[in-house]
């Protein structure tokens, strides 16, 4: 069984809208610690963010807590045969964006039944369990986490 977390990066900080890289506020710090607590309780084997401070940050809690480095991944240019076959059997956390995280789910279970991510939802997790390397379906489900 291969199980994926799906995540949205935790609240950035929306001071300077001419930042296209900002970090976490206050309260997204907050949030990664509380995503680090979550998944303290299961044994991950990779943790993978895209290549943006916030969901760095966002994904740097868990990395530390389970002594994994972050895998940098372009969710325009991601092969998800070749996610699935690399992380087969494993249990891993991707951290993207409003848009990216959805569409992602919508191509780990092959069918498109996830819409973006309000702007203003930093608290779910899609939650993908795959029978195989070759992305057969066990559930996909969304959960809220605050």
């Amino acid at each position: 069984m291969t199980t994926f977390y799906l995540i949205r990066h935790a609240e950035k900080d929306r001071s300077n809208p001419e930042d296209k890289d900002p970090e976490l506020n206050q309260d997204g710090l907050g949030r990664a610690m509380l995503w680090a607590n979550m998944f303290d309780t299961l044994d991950l084997d990779a943790v993978y963010s895209t290549d943006y401070t916030r969901t760095k940050m966002t994904a740097a809690p868990t990395s530390v807590k389970h002594n994994i480095d972050i895998k940098i991944f372009d969710p325009k240019e991601i092969d998800v045969k070749q996610l699935l076959l690399d992380n087969y059997g494993a249990s891993v956390l991707m951290v993207g964006h409003s848009n990216t995280t959805p569409a992602l789910a919508n191509k780990l279970i092959g069918e498109e039944k996830y819409q973006s991510m309000d702007d203003n939802d930093n608290s779910s997790v899609y939650i993908i369990k795959l029978a195989d390397s070759i992305g057969n379906v066990v559930s996909a489900k969304i959960q809220k986490v605050d």
